[in-house]
């Protein structure tokens, strides 16, 4: 796996998400109490052995600079290799927001054409997964295909006019590919992870770009097939999987993840999500404090009442207070007497004394950051 770099592409679909993705991308959404959603893509990619990961960055790409650092967190800050945060390359024509993956890859292509090792794992960040890339990649070159896809079948992944779906053969070719359809017709649906050879990658870009294209998906890997220039593989990925591409999908990962099971399967013994570490004191709990099914991680202070929520750093529950189906993120404040139910609240959001918010489940109520009501 040294011989295998990772590119993460942070560009996605975040209209969905409306405030949430205000001020961060989609890659640095505070989940599960204490990681961010890239977390688990680089812990993947750590714990397969790769010792290069490039992440190209747009728009509100602040916060997960802050969050990534110097990649010492993921033992990616060594001399040799390791983390590399690619900004926005700003030109009068590129003003930090890019039409598509090809876009990114071309304005970062002197990454690639520095880098030594000879295969290149593509992914977006959108999606919570953990995976062996080692078995990614020998599946990969034992099959012979030039780029192979990985899928999976999970129905909760097919979206209305949005993703790729695949129709894949006996021998594991992908015959059939379809980009944001209306109603998704084929069974499974793409990862939107790829691996090849660097130098095809280049070679593609390249291409694309010259010709207009801005989706890798729909612009060169689907029209290459058609021609049969390229034989693209696949690969299924049986475990689970979340898309963070709404306020509900995002809700509904910090609710599943509370269940005990699910949970296990995703923080493995074997396979650590590791996180930036904030030192915190452990979390503390007045002597009526009440809490059951929750996630509370360090530096939370509880006092009142907290059911199936996950509570994020240095979050402050006062007595009297009712939390109910909520996801607070780091440093949130619920004060005496309130209630809420079904709610998000963004960093440093405060509720009031007495307030009442009760959403329904389906559409939870959000409430940005710093606001207080």
């Amino acid at each position: 796996m040294k011989d295998v770099m990772g590119v993460i592409y942070t560009g996605g679909s975040d209209a969905r998400l409306r405030e949430l993705t205000m001020t961060r991308a989609i890659a640095a959404l505070p989940v599960a109490g204490r990681y961010r959603v890239i977390d688990f893509l680089m812990s993947s990619m750590v714990n397969s052995g790769m010792k290069k990961v490039g992440v190209i960055m747009q728009k509100n790409y602040h916060s997960l600079m802050d969050h990534l650092g110097s990649g010492k967190e993921w033992d990616l800050h060594g001399k040799n290799d390791g983390l590399y945060v690619l900004p926005p390359f700003l030109t009068r024509e590129n003003v930090g927001v890019y039409s598509g993956a090809l876009d990114a890859l071309r304005s970062n292509s002197s990454f690639l054409s520095r880098s030594k090792q000879e295969w290149a794992i593509l992914c977006r960040s959108d999606i919570i997964f953990t995976c062996d890339m080692d078995a990614f990649a020998r599946h990969h070159v034992e099959s012979g295909a030039d780029i192979t896809l990985m899928y999976t079948r999970n129905p909760d992944m097919k979206r209305d006019e949005y993703g790729s779906y695949l129709a894949v053969d006996a021998d594991g070719t992908v015959t059939d590919i379809e980009v944001e359809p209306t109603h998704p017709n084929l069974d499974c649906t793409s990862m939107d992870v790829f691996i090849m050879k660097r130098e095809l990658l280049r070679t593609l870009v390249d291409k694309g770009v010259a010709h207009g294209y801005h989706d890798f998906t729909r612009d060169v890997v689907m029209r290459l097939m058609n021609e049969h220039s390229l034989r693209v593989g696949s690969y299924e990925y049986t475990g689970p999987c979340w898309r963070i591409d709404s306020v509900q999908s995002y809700f509904r990962f910090n609710m599943d993840i509370l269940d005990t099971d699910t949970r296990h399967l995703l923080f493995s013994d074997g396979n650590p999500i590791y996180t930036k570490v904030r030192d915190e004191m452990p979390a503390r709990y007045g002597d009526h404090a009440q809490v059951s099914n929750s996630l509370v991680a360090d530096g939370c202070i509880v006092e009142g009442t907290v059911e199936n929520s996950v509570l994020s750093r240095g979050v402050r529950i006062a007595p009297d207070a009712h939390v109910k189906n909520c996801v607070i993120m780091q440093d949130g404040q619920v004060h005496s007497g309130a209630y809420i139910e079904n709610c998000i609240l963004d960093k440093q959001a405060v509720i009031k004394r007495n307030a009442r918010l009760i959403g329904p489940e389906a559409y939870p109520i959000v409430i940005a950051k710093n606001v207080v009501i």
